[in-house]
């Protein structure tokens, strides 16, 4: 998620352990989906790697979250993220099982230190913040943020926004919120984006700020399409990274970076993210 850096989306070092306490028995729904592959070197790898659950890749993430992981109409999580995370699954000849938790203790580390989950993919962005509490894989995803507005505000920028006294809103935790904070404003912050773009139709929001992609999915919905429009883009230099617990198992970590590197070069990577974009890598902005 960008969230803070959004895509998207902490805590001291010494808040984890209460966080996690609090935090993981309050919330977090698990789903499981995706089934591995089986043979002697998943099975290999399966064993060498320390997961929280044997047979499982346990993945936290924070949803809705389209088209990175969302419920689909039979209520299974599917997405960008949860096919990008089943190749490494599929390494390790485990299944994967997903975890809906808040983002905040994700981003924080809380939920892999207490052993929730063995990686978080919920459109996260790396960041030096992030990484005092999380190691996280290479990048699978180059993103930028957007500012969504109802029709009509003659709003085309940031800049625009503050001059004519719009109300902004931004989703917690997240990266899109840190960018415009920085830039002066004080938006109004929301716990998903779900809630953001509801509080945008009913008029609590003139403008809200989030992830490209998230907003050209919203687009695609004709009642969304009908009364509001994307004003601006916002190249933030933004990449997300699949994130695990401090000092990750080093198998684990290198079955991730293989599943996406080698997806990268053998075509997969495209295939997926044509599948859920509509477009080729480079061809969203």
């Amino acid at each position: 998620m960008a969230l803070s850096p959004k895509g998207r989306r902490g805590f001291t070092a010494g808040a984890l352990a209460l966080t996690a306490a609090l935090a993981l028995a309050a919330c977090g729904s698990e789903t499981g989906t995706s089934s591995g592959t089986t043979g002697a070197s998943a099975s290999g790898a399966a064993s060498a790697a320390k997961l929280v659950q044997p047979g499982k890749l346990t993945v936290c993430t924070n949803i809705p979250y389209e088209p990175f992981q969302f419920k689909d109409d039979s209520g299974k999580i599917v997405g960008f993220d949860v096919d990008v995370v089943d190749l490494a699954a599929k390494k390790l000849g485990v299944t994967q099982n997903i975890v809906d938790i808040d983002f905040a203790v994700i981003k924080s580390g809380a939920a892999m230190a207490a052993n929730k989950c063995d990686v978080a993919a919920a459109g996260m962005t790396i960041t030096p913040d992030r990484q005092k509490n999380i190691d996280f894989s290479v990048p699978y995803f180059d993103a930028t943020q957007a500012l969504l507005a109802k029709k009509g505000t003659g709003a085309t920028s940031l800049d625009d926004v503050k001059a004519k006294g719009l109300k902004l809103g931004a989703q917690a935790s997240t990266t899109g919120l840190d960018y415009v904070k920085k830039a002066g404003f004080d938006p109004t912050e929301y716990a998903d984006s779900a809630k953001e773009l509801l509080a945008l139709q009913a008029g609590q929001a003139d403008v809200i700020v989030q992830d490209l992609p998230v907003v050209l999915t919203w687009l695609k919905k004709p009642e969304v399409a009908e009364k509001f429009e994307m004003i601006a883009s916002l190249d933030t230099g933004e990449q997300y990274g699949v994130g695990l617990k401090k000092n990750a198992d080093p198998v684990l970590l290198k079955t991730i970076n293989d599943a996406i590197t080698e997806a990268k070069s053998d075509g997969t990577y495209e295939q997926i993210f044509v599948k859920w974009f509509g477009k080729k890598p480079g061809e969203l902005g």
